[in-house]
């Protein structure tokens, strides 16, 4: 079994803002496979299903983007699950353009507070990751208000093709093929 988490925030104020592409994503995936996302447990909105021949739980976590490793932490646990060998967890990047995605099966947090939490939750940063380009802020933008904000039409549709992307790699990474996906899907988007 593979728990799958797309980051993000709940409520209708944050839908669709660069900083919930997770959410986005886990929507794709969900519509893809057929999965309903309609239980709510382990402090998040969960569906169960199969892609790949493979159990999976699709999670989008209830618990603000800052806080996601209690629930992420809650499902691993519950599940008994090793986050090296069953854990996807997909998110923003604002260090990569609009359009392009990111795999890796590690990594640190890179300045990504959702992530950081993860890390220190789950002990360990030894799982597998897709990061959706979201665009470097503009000089004179906090960070915070960027990444709560919306995309222009451009980047929206430059996002949607990373965030189909996205969707298509997890059915490569949960069948064992991480590798596969990353040479696949990790190529930079120009602008």
């Amino acid at each position: 079994m593979y728990i799958i988490a797309g980051l993000g925030n709940p409520t209708k104020k944050y839908e669709h803002t660069r900083h919930n592409v997770g959410f986005d994503v886990m929507e794709r995936i969900a519509g893809k496979y057929n999965i309903e996302m309609n239980q709510k447990k382990h402090k998040a909105v969960c569906g169960t299903g199969y892609i790949g021949g493979q159990k999976v739980l699709l999670m989008k976590p209830q618990t603000f983007m800052n806080l996601s490793g209690t629930s992420v932490r809650e499902a691993v646990e519950f599940y008994k699950l090793d986050p090296e060998e069953a854990l996807i967890v997909i998110y923003d990047d604002v260090n990569l353009e609009p359009g392009s995605i990111r795999i890796r099966k590690k990594g640190s947090a890179g300045g990504h507070n959702g992530i950081k939490d993860l890390i220190a939750n789950l002990g360990t940063q030894e799982f597998a990751r897709i990061r959706v380009g979201v665009g470097g802020k503009p000089e004179d933008f906090d960070l915070v208000d960027y990444v709560l904000g919306h995309f222009g039409k451009e980047d929206r549709a430059l996002v949607e093709e990373a965030m189909d992307q996205a969707a298509a790699a997890v059915e490569d990474m949960v069948q064992g093929n991480t590798d596969r996906a990353m040479n696949l899907y990790n190529k930079k988007v120009e602008h």
